[in-house]
């Protein structure tokens, strides 16, 4: 399995630009975590790149990641990578055992939530996140309501590393990545209403 048949792989399941850019930046932040790690960062980046590949055609839990195991299955995904995927949910009765799926379940939400906080700042970028305005909203129940704050802290006790620490490293990785992930900044006039899909013929270039 190399990168470029699980980025089509999910560009065939994920029609949405946004859920791209939402596996993009789990892939960001775990691959930099393998990176530091000395870990197998192609193995990690396509584990990460694929959590969520199944989420338009099973967006109800439990059928998410579940349902999905299967096809990766026949898609002849290793199984080392389909547990994983099924790891990062709690209700699958996986546990997380080794360190790539602990730290695909640490970054997944954390990587949403950045992206959250990237799109209310004034000029829609991570360049412009921190530590402090990260926490500040994560105590905002009102704000990206979908994201659980809970994983977010347990990733990072699962993890072995300092909540803050975490959060810092993974701005870091997805401000190195900020344009691919769409973070760079507010998009000139020409870049605005990009196609849906338009992401699919840039994602394996990286």
């Amino acid at each position: 399995m190399d990168r470029a048949t699980a980025w089509t792989i999910l560009c065939e399941f994920v029609q949405s630009d946004s859920l791209r850019r939402h596996a993009l930046a789990v892939e960001t932040c775990v691959s930099a975590y393998a990176r530091k790690f000395g870990e197998d960062e192609s193995l990690w980046a396509i584990t990460a790149l694929l959590h969520d590949f199944d989420w338009e055609i099973h967006p109800q839990l439990p059928d998410h990641p579940t349902k999905g195991e299967p096809i990766l299955a026949a898609r002849g995904v290793p199984e080392i990578i389909r547990r994983a995927i099924l790891s990062h949910a709690d209700f699958t009765g996986v546990p997380r055992l080794s360190l790539m799926e602990k730290t695909l379940f640490a970054c997944d939400e954390l990587a949403g939530f950045l992206t959250a906080v990237s799109y209310v700042k004034p000029g829609r970028s991570i360049h412009e996140v921190d530590v402090p305005s990260v926490k500040r909203k994560m105590k905002d129940k009102a704000f990206a309501r979908a994201v659980n704050r809970a994983d977010i802290t347990n990733g990072a006790l699962e993890l072995g590393v300092d909540l803050d620490l975490h959060i810092a490293f993974c701005i870091d990785a997805m401000k190195a990545n900020a344009a691919q992930l769409g973070l760079e900044g507010t998009p000139k006039p020409a870049q605005a209403g990009a196609a849906p899909g338009a992401l699919c013929g840039r994602g394996p270039e990286n």
